[in-house]
Parts: C-alpha cells; structure tokens; sequence
C-alpha cells in the first residue's frame, strides 16, 4: 500500500509550487501525494506539509474556513508535517501583522522588519519585503538538514520574521538586517521561513529529506 503526503489546500499561497515539488521528489519513493483540504485525508496520510503565501491573518481565517485546521493541529501532534514561510509563521504563538494569533505549536512570535532608513554593506537600502538568496546557518543538527551543507544559499520573499520562545527550537538562523530564526524544528515538526521549491537543488535536497524522516 502505498504511503501518503498530504499537501494542505486552503486556497492560500505557494500551492502549486510546494506540491510540484514534493510530487517530484517523491516520484519513485512509494510516497503518493495529496493536495487537500479534507480533513480525513489529512488525518490519513503518513506526513502532511503546510505551505503558506501572503498575510498570516489571511491564511489563518482561510485554514479554520477550510474544515482542514483541526485536522492540520492533530496532524502535528502525531506524524511529521513541514511549514513553510507563512506555514512556518502559522505554527507560532502570535504575529504582528495585524495582530494574528497563531497555532501555538512552537513558542514564538512573528515581527516585521524595521529597516527604515538602513543601508547594506553596499550601501544599497534594505527593502521590505525581502526577496531573495540568504546563507542560511545550521543552528543544530537535524536529520532534514541531512546532506545539505552548513550556510547554503535558499531563497525568501517574506515582509516578517519569527523570532523563538527558547533556542532549542531554532533550526536555521540568517541575516537581513539582523540575525533571525529562518527555520524551527520540535519533535516531528520542521519549518522554513524560506522556500526550500524556490531553492534549486538544496530545496529538493530538503524535501526529499523530509520524506524519509522519521521522527
């Protein structure tokens, strides 16, 4: 029989690029994939991926609105699941962005980018949203990090940033105007910032690692 990844569908966000993704990295590794929003087949699969796109208030009244919440909440606390960018945001206490509460999973909160008026290194402004290639620093092992060198270059669009409630659940740390938590981790939950489906190679790297995870 063969396993399943259940892609959340609801209706926000980088859908079809997450899912492109993941279909091809499973291709051949037994995994089928499912891009739903029902919550029984959420419930079903082995792994679920929650992917996220545009304001976080957005997506959370879109997710509860989607039937697909509970299912996301039990999901987490049971089998693996990965968030990525607003799906990393989401899993957090609370966001800024207009003043959103969030899933509560891993402590922590989301802040914007106060850049105003600062230069880079080459003396080109900070511009918010952030779009492009960031270094991204280990900040402990993981086995989804597993083959993907320390400091490797993956891609961001995002106007907001986490910051962790304790250190040990910050995975990945970068730099855009000051040093912030670009990737979380606790038990069978991981989460990018980043686009790991914008990222080339290192991004399949990164899912295909998440689907021979075991937590």
């Amino acid at each position: 029989m063969k396993r399943t990844v259940a892609v959340v569908d609801y209706g926000m966000g980088n859908l079809r690029s997450v899912s492109q993704a993941v279909i091809h990295v499973a291709a051949g590794t037994g995994f089928d994939v499912a891009i739903t929003a029902d919550p029984d087949v959420i419930r079903a699969a082995e792994r679920v991926v929650l992917p996220g796109q545009g304001a976080m208030r957005d997506c959370m009244a879109e997710l509860a609105a989607s039937g697909a919440k509970e299912a996301v909440l039990e999901a987490a606390a049971t089998k693996p699941l990965l968030g990525v960018c607003v799906g990393m945001q989401m899993l957090l206490d609370h966001s800024e962005e207009q003043d959103t509460p969030g899933l509560g999973l891993i402590p922590g909160r989301v802040q914007r980018f106060r850049l105003e008026g600062r230069l880079q290194e080459d003396g080109s402004r900070y511009k918010v949203p952030q779009m492009g290639w960031n270094r991204v620093h280990q900040s402990r092992a993981h086995p989804v990090w597993d083959g993907i060198p320390d400091d490797s270059w993956f891609y961001f669009v995002h106007s907001f940033y986490a910051t962790t409630g304790s250190p040990e659940h910050a995975a990945g740390e970068t730099d855009y105007g000051l040093r912030f938590t670009c990737a979380v981790a606790r038990d069978n939950i991981f989460a990018t910032q980043f686009h790991p489906e914008k990222s080339a190679a290192l991004g399949l790297a990164l899912y295909r690692n998440f689907l021979h995870w075991s937590p």
